[in-house]
This record gives C-alpha cells, sequence and structure tokens, in this order.
C-alpha cells in the first residue's frame, strides 16, 4: 500500500509538471521555449508548443493567460488535439500540423524537432514537414570548399546541408549546427544575433527565422544579468615589486604620492608603488616586466641596402621608455614635456664625438655606424681644428660644444642631399646614393638623437613631408603646392595641371610620357576633365610611390631612443617643432626659462627683489637692440645653449643672488683688498647647475654695466653663428 500511495503521489508531481500539449516534462528553454505553468489553473505547457499548436491563437494581452493565450483556448486545444496521433511517437496529442492542406502529418513539438519538423515563428507560425520544408542550397563561390566544423560550437559536423545543418546566407562559410544556432539566438536576442564569421545581421536574421529559428525579441542575457559586468569596476591595487618600501604592505594604495599603486599599462593586472619601482612622483605610466618585451625592440635588425646588416641595438626604443611613456600635461599643448621624458633614458655614462672644423654632419654619421653605438649614453663633444689652429677652449667639451655640436648637425642635415626644396619647407630627395649608403636612415637617427639630447628642434619639414610620415593631418590628399617647386618632375606637373584644352594636355602628356609610364597613367586622354585625376595620380607616385624605400628607412632612423613613436602619439603637439622655423627667443621666453630664487635673510631679500625688475629690463634691452648684448648672447653665457632646444633644459635654469662680500649665501674671499664698487661686481655662472649668479646693485645703469661687461667678453670667444 505503501509503494502504492509512494507511486501515484510521484505521477501527481509529473502530471504537474508535464506539458498538457506534448506531455513531456523537458525544461529547455532554448529548444522547447520557456515552460509556464499556472498552479490556480493546473496547467503547464511549453511557449514554443503554444507558438507552433494549429488551434490556438493570442486572443489575449501579453499579461493575461500565458504570453496572451488566453486557458480556455489552451484547455480547447488539449481537447483538440487529443484526437489526433502524432507520427513520430504514434501517441495522441499531436497539436503540431503541416500547413501543406493536402498533407496530413502532425507531431508533437519535441517530435517534429526529432523528425525534421520545421516550425517558422514568425508571420502566422507555420510547420512543415521533411516533404514540404524549406532547404538552403550549398552555392558559393568556385573554389569555396565547406568546412568540417561547426563555427558555433567548433565539433565537426557532416558537410551536408540539412535539417540539422545549417550556412550562413552572406558568406557561405559559416555552417553550424541547428541546435547550436538556435541556443546562439536565444542567448544573444534580436539585437546581438548575427554570423560568427561575417558579422552579418539583418540578411542571417532573415534567413535564420525562414529555417526555422527563434529569435527572441529582447536584449542579450548578458545584458540583462545582475551584475554581469561587475568584476570590471575592479581595479589591480598590489605592488608586485621584487622589494616593497610601504610599511603599510604590498595592498595599500594612497590616492596620490610615491605609495599610490601604478598599473601596467598594458595588460593592467599587474602593479607597483612608484617609490618601489624608482619612478618619478608625477609618473603615470608604467610597464610590468611580462609586458616590457612586447614593446622592446632592442632585439630587431634591419637589413640595410649597402648589403649586410646594420644592428639597431638600441636606435629603436630601448626600454627605459616602455617603462616610462611620456605623458602629455592636460591642457599644455607643448611638446618640451614628452621630449623631456625621452631624455630621462639617458645614462651617465658618455660616448666621444671629435668633429673636425664644422663637420658635425660626417662626425654623426660616423658615430651612429659604430658598432658599439648606444643613444642612451651622454654625447661628450670635441671640436678639432683641421688647419691645427686652436679652437675656444669653450669648444673643447662641456654643454657648449654638445649644443653647438647639436644645432651645426641638424643644419647639416637640412643641407644635405637626403632633402630637397626651399630653407624651412623641405622634403626628401630620392638620391640613388643616400640610398646605397643607407644616408636615410642615418638622418632619421641622427634628428632623433638630436631631439633626445636637448638639440634644437628641426622646423624646416614641409607639411607634405610630414604628412608623408606621421599621417597628419589625416584625410588630406596631397596636391601639386606640396611638390618641391624647380624639379623636373615639378614642371612636367605643372605644364599638365595648367592645360586649357585637350590638344594641350594630350602634348604634356607626350611630353612626359617616361614619368606617365613609370607611374602608371599612360593611357589615352579623351577629355580635359581627366587632367584633375592625371595630376593627383602623378603628385601621389611623385610624393608617395615612389619614395616608400627613402621615408621607410627615414621612419626607422626616427625611431631612435622612442622619438617616431611619441609624435605618432600627438603628432598636432609635435608639428610645430618638425615644420614651423621661427625664432622663439624673446624677452618673455628667457625670463620664463629662469626660476628665480630668492635669498632666506630678509635683509638680502629685500636687496634682491629690486634687481629681479633690473632683470626683466635688462632682457627687453636685449631684445630692443638697446644694449651691446643680444638675448642670444646672454642664453650662451648663462646656459652654454645656443638656442633653446625643444627639449626642457636640463637642469633647468635658476638664478640667485651675487651679493658684495659674499654671493648665492655663502661667504665668497675677496680677490682685491680694496672695498669692491659696483661696478667691479660680475655676474657668474654655473654652467653645471645652469644657475645665473645676478650682481645686487643699486640702480639698474650699475646692473647694465656689470651684465654687457661680463657677457661681450665671454660671447665673442664663440665662432660666429652659421
Amino acid at each position: 500500500m505503501r509503494r502504492k500511495k509512494a507511486r501515484r503521489s510521484q505521477d501527481l508531481v509529473d502530471q504537474e509538471q508535464r506539458c498538457a500539449l506534448c506531455r513531456l516534462c523537458d525544461d529547455d528553454p532554448a529548444l522547447l521555449g520557456e515552460k509556464v505553468t499556472l498552479k490556480d489553473h493546473n496547467l503547464c505547457v511549453h511557449y514554443f508548443c503554444l507558438l507552433t499548436s494549429c488551434g490556438v491563437y493570442q486572443r489575449g494581452k501579453e499579461d493575461e493567460g500565458v504570453f496572451g493565450f488566453l486557458v480556455d483556448d489552451i484547455k480547447q486545444e488539449v481537447r483538440r488535439s487529443a484526437r489526433l496521433v502524432c507520427s513520430g511517437c504514434k501517441k495522441k496529442g499531436a497539436c503540431v500540423g503541416c500547413s501543406v492542406r493536402r498533407c496530413r502529418r502532425t507531431v508533437h513539438f519535441p517530435c517534429g524537432r526529432r523528425r525534421d519538423f520545421l516550425s517558422q515563428f514568425t508571420g502566422q507560425f507555420p510547420s512543415f514537414c521533411p516533404d514540404h520544408s524549406p532547404t538552403q542550397s550549398a552555392l558559393g563561390g568556385p573554389d569555396l570548399s565547406p568546412p568540417l566544423s561547426c563555427s558555433v560550437c567548433l565539433d565537426p559536423l557532416d558537410p551536408v546541408l540539412s535539417f540539422s545543418v545549417l550556412k550562413c546566407p552572406s558568406c557561405h562559410s559559416s555552417w553550424f549546427h541547428r541546435d547550436c544556432v538556435q541556443r546562439q539566438a536565444h542567448s544573444a536576442g534580436l539585437f546581438f544575433f548575427r554570423c560568427t564569421l561575417c558579422s552579418n545581421q539583418e540578411a542571417f536574421q532573415e534567413e535564420m527565422l525562414r529555417m526555422g529559428i527563434y529569435i527572441p525579441e529582447r536584449d542579450a542575457s548578458w545584458e540583462s544579468e545582475a551584475n554581469a559586468y561587475s568584476e570590471l569596476l575592479e581595479v589591480y591595487t598590489r605592488c608586485d615589486a621584487l622589494v616593497c618600501l610601504c610599511s603599510d604592505g604590498r595592498t595599500h594604495s594612497a590616492k596620490t604620492g610615491w605609495f599610490q599603486v601604478i598599473r601596467c599599462q598594458l595588460c593592467g593586472s599587474r602593479g607597483t608603488h612608484r617609490k618601489c619601482w624608482g619612478l618619478q612622483l608625477d609618473s603615470r605610466d608604467w610597464t610590468c616586466s611580462d609586458c616590457s618585451p612586447a614593446s622592446d625592440d632592442t632585439a630587431s635588425r634591419v637589413t640595410s641596402p649597402r648589403g649586410g646588416q646594420r644592428s639597431l641595438l638600441s636606435k629603436l626604443h630601448s626600454s627605459p621608455i616602455s617603462c616610462k611613456r611620456a605623458a602629455l600635461p592636460v591642457g599644455s599643448g607643448s611638446p618640451e614635456g614628452i621630449l623631456q621624458s625621452l631624455g630621462l633614458q639617458l645614462c651617465p655614462l658618455s660616448t666621444w664625438v671629435e668633429v673636425d672644423g664644422d663637420q658635425a654632419l660626417s662626425a654623426g654619421v660616423e658615430l651612429v655606424r659604430r658598432a658599439d653605438f648606444d643613444p642612451t649614453r651622454t654625447l661628450s663633444v670635441c671640436f678639432k681644428d683641421p688647419q691645427m689652429t686652436t679652437f675656444p677652449s669653450s669648444l673643447q667639451e662641456g654643454d657648449t660644444a654638445r649644443q653647438h655640436f647639436l644645432k651645426l648637425l641638424v643644419q647639416q642635415i637640412q643641407d644635405s642631399v637626403v632633402f630637397e626644396g626651399p630653407d624651412g619647407c623641405k622634403n626628401l630627395a630620392l638620391d640613388s646614393q643616400a640610398l646605397r649608403d643607407d644616408l636615410y636612415l642615418d638622418a632619421g637617427c641622427l634628428l632623433a638623437l638630436s631631439l633626445a639630447h636637448g638639440g634644437p628642434p628641426p622646423g624646416f619639414f614641409s607639411p607634405a613631408l610630414y604628412r608623408c610620415l606621421f599621417n597628419h593631418p589625416p584625410g588630406r590628399r596631397l596636391g601639386l603646392r606640396h611638390m618641391t617647386p624647380g624639379t623636373l618632375c615639378t614642371r612636367r606637373v605643372s605644364r599638365m595641371a595648367e592645360a586649357e584644352s585637350v590638344d594641350e594636355l594630350r602634348e604634356a602628356a607626350l611630353g612626359s610620357h617616361e614619368l606617365l609610364e613609370l607611374a602608371g597613367c599612360s593611357r589615352p586622354i579623351s577629355s580635359l576633365e581627366e587632367k584633375e585625376a592625371l595630376v593627383e595620380d602623378l603628385v601621389h607616385f611623385t610624393m608617395v610611390t615612389r619614395m616608400q624605400l627613402p621615408l621607410q628607412r627615414f621612419r626607422e632612423g626616427l625611431q631612435t631612443l622612442g622619438v617616431f613613436d611619441q609624435v605618432q602619439r600627438f603628432p598636432s603637439v609635435f608639428y610645430s617643432v618638425f615644420c614651423e622655423a621661427e625664432d622663439r627667443l624673446s624677452a618673455q621666453t628667457l625670463h620664463q626659462l629662469f626660476s628665480v630664487h630668492f635669498s632666506q635673510q630678509e635683509d638680502r631679500r629685500s636687496r634682491e627683489t629690486p634687481v629681479s625688475s633690473f632683470w626683466r629690463r635688462f632682457l627687453q634691452d636685449c631684445e630692443v637692440g638697446r644694449s651691446s648684448v643680444s638675448l642670444k648672447d646672454l642664453l650662451r653665457f648663462a646656459t652654454g645653449a645656443e638656442e633653446l632646444p625643444a627639449a626642457s633644459l636640463l637642469p633647468s635654469p635658476s638664478i640667485s643672488f651675487l651679493h658684495q662680500g659674499g654671493g648665492g649665501g655663502q661667504k665668497r674671499r675677496l680677490r682685491r683688498r680694496e672695498p669692491l664698487k659696483e661696478e667691479g661686481l660680475l655676474p657668474e655662472r654655473e654652467l653645471g647647475s645652469k644657475r645665473l649668479l645676478l650682481p645686487v646693485t643699486s640702480s639698474y645703469q650699475a646692473f647694465k654695466s656689470c651684465m654687457e661687461r661680463a657677457v661681450s667678453p665671454h660671447v665673442h670667444l664663440l665662432p660666429p653663428s652659421s
């Protein structure tokens, strides 16, 4: 008796969980639709069984019955189908029938899936037996072979289109199991359901609906899941340095300062405190040790047109810059900070550069072609006169010699065979000997070296050359105005551009038939409207196509110390550095260059304050010519630089004050026993720290006299600027 009661209770539970139409307890929303149970009416149905049943329709609202199917209508359909036998399982209750009138086949919906019964979930929701169901053809390209795996589950499939195997109508390369694509549609929903290979959506969904795939009209399941992306809001806040210096532990991260955790800019899954990795206090970009090899090109080798291989061991950006990527100051619009961060790669070790006379380019080419060339080493420059006459002592060594060398180097690169065009607007020239000698790589490397080592900005690139190198501004085509004036190619293209009739255009084309053949533009000319396209093709060939190798080698040279990568990241910021040759030295610029350090003693500070105003007035007099020295002379005296470099001067120039009987806050021993007059107190400089000591005087005239007496004899020792 107990066994019978347990069996009856189990049967009662199964009865409540069985679908009233198909009589199955299965619950698979992707293949059978949502299973809905109405306990008040003792009714349970699959949604797909309702949609495909022949005798029931949605006559209610969405919130009535089961998604608009009224309970009474469902019970009526159950009674109607109870008399129909399923052609699959041979049991009664078949509610799905073939929509072809002369066909009498009926099935339960699950049995129909197993018997290749196709139901369309659109329009009137018709169903078709295997004999009348729509099919797909295997038409595609002549060389297109059917795939051997499902593009959804990646399991093997039989490459024959059938009820169980479908394909994408757009790419014809994506084949999949019916159950797989149905589960994909159930998960992706109407807005994200598309081909897994070609991503086609409109044609793909239309074809899938025709082939009996149900696409729910809702968002993707992963979009509606609660807290689906909560893990993306979590950030890595652990220090992974070998030795953590934080007293609060590795998991502590301050909001700012030395012990704020900086995450890897490539993977984001590693972190370090600034102090623990030896970063700067304002560093924001850092690359972990796992990711740094991905951004390092230090082991690259490039085949030279000269034959053999030239090692670019450190010409390409080296490891320090991948760990300390330059961060552009917000709103600054200035490249100085970026170039200054590139200068942080330089190491204390030095490389000796000996210059014969003014042959800076020859010395530079010899430098970069050395087998042990390392651009991160500081340049120690020495000028030697080939006639064995003595150069000024200021050019023997130190910052002054290096700055003079870099200035000569940039000027001589501009005047070399690598470039052509007027001063200040140069394009790359096509020179066969320069290609054989690989001078394009050398020129790019030397320009990058000059920028990173504090040299002057080039300022001579044409907008067209900058566009070809860095694609800025993007989307703009090159025109005839961008070609180098005076060259043979420019004259020939100009003649065709100035043609006003078909005969003139044909005559100009005939005179330039060799250029047209090289550019692939040798074609019959039938109308004057062809002129614009012809000129555009010739300009592109002249400026870009035939210059591919020189441009490529020049770019590779500019990659030295990471200069090219930084310019490509901020092309609009660096445009003025490469293309605008303007005199940036002014009284205002020089005043902002120096930071003024006053004494701590109140009495000294009161005497130093008027001198700072004397300094500003003296700068203005130098700018307008009311002084015997110029701003350039003053800059050279104070810092050793002949002009402002593209990067900031390091260390930053500063001003202190020189008092009677002492200076800079430290006592000085007088050289003469008699009392010093104001005119005898001359300014002093410390080139290593770029510190200028201004004399403390009581009047501007005395200050001006002291400055001119000190600066003029010094600058007259230097060779004239080229």
